[in-house]
């Protein structure tokens, strides 16, 4: 049975995505001839509750149109269709919701609805020193020792410390899967300071630090104490140095913020009774008693997924929010103000909204352009999280995300296991969904300290590695590059995928490529600032992108996967492709066969990318 209307919220909805509050909504309906159409109502939800239905009124002999004006409130509206029909003399009640692949209307059961959803959000800009960077994560104790002798600082009781910096990191554990010794490589501030001149020169411009305040972890996810630097990475002039030296080339610093819990060994919670302070494990008279929540005290308290070691802080708490948030010297103020210019907010999804409101007022009052990132690892618009559904992205949360449904998009495509359509239709869901500016300030990574890293993800073929990575230079958002990735190293799962960087054995062609290929993004501010067209190639293997600007400024990227030679038509309005050249692109295999009613017919090598300018070359 064919659908009695046709509908896409990403062709016949305007405007196109999430909105600003206040903003209006126009769509149109096209319904088939062949049923006798009583009406169409358009149902909108705030949440699950109704607010508005309107009544489709005809406009010519297929359309139906209609407008709501009343997104008076930001957070998530949801809606779908009431279909009417005459069906041999008898009314018949249809409903249509968006289809689970693309953007397309699609008819259901009323229990079984999967309804449309609209972003609304408040107007709100991000720094565009963010928007329009390449962001570098540091995982610190793994990147570079900066001492002469090249050995760990400030060594921690009861630690191991490997006897090379290329030892491959293991966890030392009891019988019951404990770590009974934490290792470290000896990675500290002053190692990064001393390779600053190698990430500018590869074009780097935001530095993403994992934790580095004080912890009895390599990791420093355990927090011991927000207020001091760990003694093996440095101390607060190392850090002021960095910020410092950093700036003058260009580049910006933000820090991890380990919110939703601390360590035990800490001197808040103090199990082990290694800091003076008296811990709320030690007593209930402890100034930090009521940051956390005991089941029987002192042993049965609540903790991060189970684990003892991280017992669960109350957010909410009043004397925790002045301490990290609104004190004069509070954890946000003392860092914000020696320079750091925003923060990573670790498992986002277990902090309270209001405790992620209240950061960010305070973070923008210290610095207005400072940036809130938040590790979120699926849709952010749409997040449910502890059955609340969070709204992340309202103009009063967080600026950024972590971009994981980026890498499991494009690595499900280099892997086979989905289409070049299907890869298509994933991005459009997260476009649309995203407000403008978070789709432009969304992490776009294809490795972190939390996955596999993208040589190993891909079987170590490097021509899929660099389809990766093209993709990800070219992308609408901010490039997120893993330490080392760039030179070439592998990892599984934790810890394999927090080895030390390969100093003296980098993978010198991949440095160059990540190099090439960021000065390319610098060089066309099309692919900084643009937006994005996908294309339709129609070949399973083939995925394209257009990236356009309002200066007639266009970008055509090609992607083939595929181990033989595509021949693929686009339509384009331009008379002229000129190739861009990256090293390890196509050129020297791509043959341009004709261009037939604005058609271009295009043969693209296997395992490879090409870049074009768009443009109209007057013919003489």
């Amino acid at each position: 049975m064919s659908n009695v209307i046709n509908y896409s919220s990403w062709k016949n909805k305007a405007p196109f995505g999430a909105i600003k509050i206040n903003q209006g909504v126009r769509i149109s309906v096209e319904a088939n001839e062949n049923y006798n159409l009583i009406n169409i109502k358009w149902i909108i939800l705030k949440d699950d509750n109704k607010v508005g239905e309107v009544d489709l009124v005809k406009e010519s002999k297929k359309y139906y149109q209609g407008q709501f004006n009343e997104f008076n409130e930001t957070g998530l509206y949801f809606y779908y269709f009431e279909v009417d029909i005459d069906e041999n003399g008898n009314n018949k009640k249809l409903f249509y919701g968006k289809n689970h692949e693309d953007g397309n209307v699609c008819e259901y059961l009323y229990e079984e609805l999967n309804k449309y959803q609209i972003t609304v959000h408040e107007d709100f800009e991000i720094p565009s020193w963010y928007k329009e960077g390449i962001m570098y994560n540091i995982f610190v104790d793994r990147f570079n020792n900066g001492n002469r002798n090249k050995k760990p600082s400030n060594p921690k009781k009861n630690s191991f410390i490997y006897s090379n910096w290329s030892d491959t990191p293991m966890y030392i554990k009891d019988t019951n899967g404990e770590i009974i010794r934490w290792d470290f490589h000896g990675g500290n501030l002053r190692g990064i300071i001393d390779k600053l001149p190698y990430l500018s020169k590869i074009g780097v411009s935001i530095i993403y630090l994992s934790p580095i305040f004080e912890s009895s972890s390599n990791h420093k996810y355990t927090t011991g104490d927000y207020k001091t630097i760990d003694p093996m990475f440095g101390d607060e002039e190392i850090l002021k140095e960095l910020i410092e030296k950093a700036k003058k080339r260009g580049i910006n610093i933000i820090l991890d913020g380990v919110f939703s819990h601390t360590g035990a060994d800490s001197k808040y919670f103090n199990k082990f009774g290694n800091y003076d302070e008296l811990g709320a494990y030690q007593s209930k008279d402890s100034k930090y008693s009521s940051w956390y929540t005991f089941n029987e005290f002192p042993d049965d308290y609540k903790c991060w997924w189970g684990i003892k070691d991280l017992p669960n802080v109350n957010e909410l708490d009043k004397n925790y929010m002045d301490y990290i948030i609104y004190d004069e010297d509070s954890v946000i103020n003392k860092w914000t103000s020696m320079g750091i210019k925003g923060w990573r907010l670790d498992v986002a999804d277990e902090l309270p909204t209001k405790f992620i409101k209240e950061l960010r007022k305070e973070l923008k009052k210290n610095d207005p352009q400072s940036i809130l990132v938040g590790e979120v690892w699926e849709d952010a618009s749409n997040k449910i999280s502890y059955n609340e559904r969070r709204n992340y992205f309202v103009g009063d949360q967080l600026d950024s995300v972590m971009g994981y449904p980026f890498r499991e998009n494009i690595v499900s495509f280099l892997k086979g296991n989905i289409t070049s359509r299907q890869l298509n239709n994933k991005f459009m869901t997260i476009k649309e969904n995203y407000p403008k500016e978070s789709f432009k300030a969304n992490l776009n990574l294809i490795s972190s300290h939390d996955v596999t890293r993208i040589k190993t993800e891909l079987n170590y073929d490097e021509a899929k590695i660099r389809l990766a990575v093209a993709t990800q230079m070219t992308f609408e958002g901010v490039p997120y590059i893993y330490y080392g990735d760039e030179a070439g190293l592998c990892g599984g799962t934790d810890p394999d995928n927090r080895k030390t960087y390969p100093w003296k054995n980098e993978d010198e062609d991949m440095i160059e490529f990540y190099k090439e290929s960021i000065n390319t993004r610098k060089k066309y501010n099309v692919l900084t600032n643009g937006d994005t067209e996908f294309i339709d190639t129609n070949d399973d293997d083939v995925f394209g992108y257009i990236r356009f600007n309002d200066n007639n400024e266009k970008i055509l990227i090609l992607i083939n996967r595929s181990l033989g030679n595509k021949k693929i038509s686009i339509n384009i309005e331009e008379n002229t492709l000129e190739i861009i050249d990256i090293k390890y692109s196509a050129k020297k295999y791509l043959e341009l066969i004709s261009k037939e009613n604005n058609e271009f017919n295009l043969q693209i090598s296997p395992k490879s990318f090409n870049i074009f300018n768009v443009v109209n070359l007057i013919e003489v």
